[in-house]
């Protein structure tokens, strides 16, 4: 009787450390579900004053530039696998509508977290027009 005990409560100790856990799928920085279509077709109703923009490079500097560069170029002091898009290169938002630029801005994608409750829609907004400007330089 003992000897059935001893077995019963090695199994039980033993069983699970036997069992390989299944290793959760590995996440890519920028797996995270699309942007809504409703949320996409979304158009900037802002036309930010010198003011706004002004506030807009002040909030990227302290939120954004560590990873996504200092002018946007995606070499921030952070590096980012896979590397961040360069957006100072005029195709690297050409096909992405300003209604997914905030959206992704407002609620983060991959690892980047969102500024969501944090800032006010415009200034959500005036941060887009700031990221399609580091194009145009």
């Amino acid at each position: 009787m003992l000897k059935s005990l001893f077995l019963f409560c090695s199994l039980l100790l033993l069983g699970p450390a036997h069992q390989q856990p299944a290793a959760p799928p590995a996440a890519s920085p920028d797996a995270s579900p699309a942007v809504p279509a409703a949320d996409a077709a979304k158009v900037n109703p802002v036309k930010p004053s010198a003011l706004q923009v002004a506030h807009a490079k002040k909030m990227y500097g302290y939120d954004c530039a560590m990873c996504h560069g200092a002018n946007g170029d995606g070499k921030g002091d952070i590096a980012m696998t896979p590397p961040l898009k360069d957006w100072t290169d005029p195709a690297a938002l050409k096909d992405m509508t300003d209604g997914q630029l905030f959206y992704i801005i407002k609620n983060g994608r991959g690892q980047m977290t969102g500024e969501g409750g944090r800032v006010k829609d415009d200034e959500l907004w005036t941060m887009v027009v700031m990221v399609r400007g580091f194009a145009k330089k």
